[in-house]
């Protein structure tokens, strides 16, 4: 059975039970408590150098970490992400931009919002993030406008990815009124069959309002 090393608040974490939900397969969840130091212990660095969540462990013991990597991975052969090389290599192009100009920003600005780090941020680091969240939404919308789902006409693993920060925007105070295109498309992502509708809020760990251990 596969095992999938989680923590319920993260959105990157969301991403793969999301695929594994809408793919049906089951697995075993170990939750790491991150706050807690558990992803800097020798046997979690074994299984990803990085310390960070999610890390998915196969049936045979190998792991693999990186959120997108494992949507990847679990998603080939499936209708999620296409056979056509040229369309394949879209749906990374996606992947790609996700990590680089979404997670990096939203992603950021949205944690430090919610464990109540924003106050403790140089304001001028607050201030780039901020202005690199609207101009990722701003592209995403113009983009959106052209086609139904991020790659093309198909929902698959560059929604699921692009969808968990993005769609989030709202938790760090961006307005998304702006982007109707953009708020078109999540209304569609949210109306695949098993979509999971869930977020949890870093309030469930006590120790989130601290730093991550080094």
């Amino acid at each position: 059975m596969l095992t999938l090393y989680d923590y319920l608040p993260s959105r990157n974490a969301w991403k793969v039970r999301q695929l594994l939900h809408h793919l049906d397969l089951p697995y075993r969840r170990v939750e790491v408590g991150i706050f807690e130091g558990e992803g800097r212990s020798p046997g979690f660095l074994a299984l990803n150098p990085s310390g960070r969540v999610p890390v998915l462990v196969l049936a045979d013991g190998r792991a693999l970490a990186e959120s997108n990597a494992i949507l990847a991975y679990l998603a080939d052969g499936t209708a999620y992400l296409p056979g056509d090389r040229y369309d394949r290599a879209r749906v990374l192009q996606w992947l790609s931009f996700e990590q680089e100009q979404v997670e990096s920003v939203i992603g950021s600005l949205r944690y430090w919002t919610l464990t109540g780090k924003l106050p403790r941020r140089l304001p001028e680091l607050v201030a780039m993030k901020r202005a690199g969240a609207m101009h990722s939404l701003a592209l995403l919308d113009r983009e959106l406008a052209t086609r139904r789902f991020i790659a093309g006409d198909t929902y698959g693993i560059a929604d699921i990815s692009v969808y968990a920060y993005a769609s989030r925007a709202g938790d760090a105070g961006i307005d998304l009124a702006p982007y109707p295109a953009f708020r078109a498309w999540t209304a569609r992502v949210e109306a695949q069959p098993r979509f999971l509708d869930e977020s949890w809020d870093y309030s469930l760990d006590p120790l989130s309002a601290g730093e991550l251990p080094g």
